[in-house]
């Protein structure tokens, strides 16, 4: 792997990756190195065991160390959702004469609203949109000359126990942590830059913790993270079968939504036993599982009620309901919007379950990437 190569910690709900890579030819990406360990997860802003956490960490780091035979010595970390707090805020400026617009103005207007937020440290900032005296609404206002410039900005923010924890992680090693918004890095990778011009939905639905945002140019205008995604549903499958919980996740993968009352029972094997399973009962078991997470969605939407999010559909990606037949036709029937799959466009990589590593490396890339530029810069002059 080249210098440009950049080094990921992937913090998923219920997997650790480590991940070594760098962009290739045609927006491809080269990887060198990745190692993937499970772990007990986290609820509500704290992790189960942090003991466990940090021996998947280590094994990760180490795995992927010992692959590209060298030492880390910078490490991009992806905060979830449940762990990062995104405040849109709107900032104004008037000028004196008409004036073009660089970046010293739109730096400038960004500088205003970076404010503290208890329990949390800032890690990034970005502009959602623009808009100049003549009304001019615009992703990128650079080169345009206007008499005054509004920014909404989306300033985003990683909770203190979370970083905290990772630091006492990599307290003996001497590794530079710098700290990425997953969701926001996943959005804003899988969703082209024109639909992104508009307002749009997005939904990470994880394996225990799923976040659902409203996209907006460059940011994040309203974000929120829920306890629900496929470990809660493969609970309840455990409770309507008896089986145990290893054996639920396996029988999961096996539903089909489409299938219709009245048919016969199947054998479902699993480490040398057989079970007999209704497959309708599966399926209806199922979309219990799946008319939680829509309740938490349909909630959120209440919450960002506006006619620009009328007839959106919502963009889905992640681990928590794409191993699912029929999952995503179920949660468009119940929240009344259409849902549209996302993964990456990579070979071998081009899984919902794989958007949050790759989206995280080409974040990262970018930000390594450019010296001086205007997103190192916000990196750096607004924590990280």
């Amino acid at each position: 792997m080249g210098r440009k190569s950049v080094a990921v910690l992937d913090v998923r709900s219920s997997e650790i990756t480590a991940i070594i890579g760098e962009r290739g030819v045609n927006n491809t990406f080269v990887v060198g190195a990745s190692h993937t360990e499970p772990y007990f997860g986290y609820q509500e802003g704290a992790f189960y065991d942090t003991e466990n956490l940090k021996e998947a960490i280590l094994k990760c780091v180490s795995s992927v160390e010992k692959t590209m035979n060298r030492r880390l010595t910078k490490l991009y970390i992806g905060v979830p959702g449940e762990f990062t707090s995104v405040v849109p805020r709107e900032q104004v400026a008037g000028y004196s004469a008409k004036r073009k617009i660089s970046e010293r103005e739109t730096e400038a207007l960004s500088e205003g609203g970076k404010l503290p937020l208890e329990g949390y440290r800032p890690i990034v900032a970005t502009s959602m949109i623009y808009v100049t005296a003549d009304n001019r609404r615009v992703v990128r206002p650079h080169g345009l000359t206007t008499t005054s410039l509004r920014g909404l900005f989306s300033y985003f923010y990683c909770n203190n126990y979370f970083a905290e924890t990772m630091e006492s992680i990599f307290q003996e090693r001497k590794i530079a942590l710098k700290y990425l918004p997953t969701e926001f890095a996943v959005a804003s990778y899988l969703i082209p830059a024109e639909t992104r011009d508009e307002y749009c939905l997005f939904l990470d639905s994880g394996y225990l913790s799923s976040t659902v945002c409203v996209v907006l140019g460059g940011g994040v205008l309203a974000q929120k993270s829920y306890w629900v995604g496929k470990g809660q549903i493969a609970a309840r499958v455990m409770q309507a079968f008896e089986l145990s919980y290893d054996a639920a996740c396996a029988l999961l993968k096996k539903a089909n939504l489409y299938v219709k009352d009245g048919g016969e029972k199947q054998e479902f094997l699993f480490e040398g036993e057989i079970y007999e399973i209704d497959p309708a009962r599966l399926a209806d078991v199922v979309k219990e599982g799946l008319d939680e997470l829509c309740e938490q969605i349909a909630g959120f939407l209440d919450e960002c009620t506006g006619r620009e999010l009328e007839f959106k559909p919502l963009y889905v990606t992640g681990e928590g309901i794409a191993e699912i037949r029929g999952a995503l036709e179920h949660v468009t029937k119940r929240i009344s919007r259409m849902c549209e799959p996302l993964a990456p466009d990579l070979p071998y990589y081009n899984k919902p379950a794989m958007s949050s590593r790759i989206a995280l490396i080409d974040m990262a890339y970018e930000d390594n990437l450019t010296s001086g530029g205007f997103f190192r810069r916000l990196f750096n002059t607004f924590g990280g």
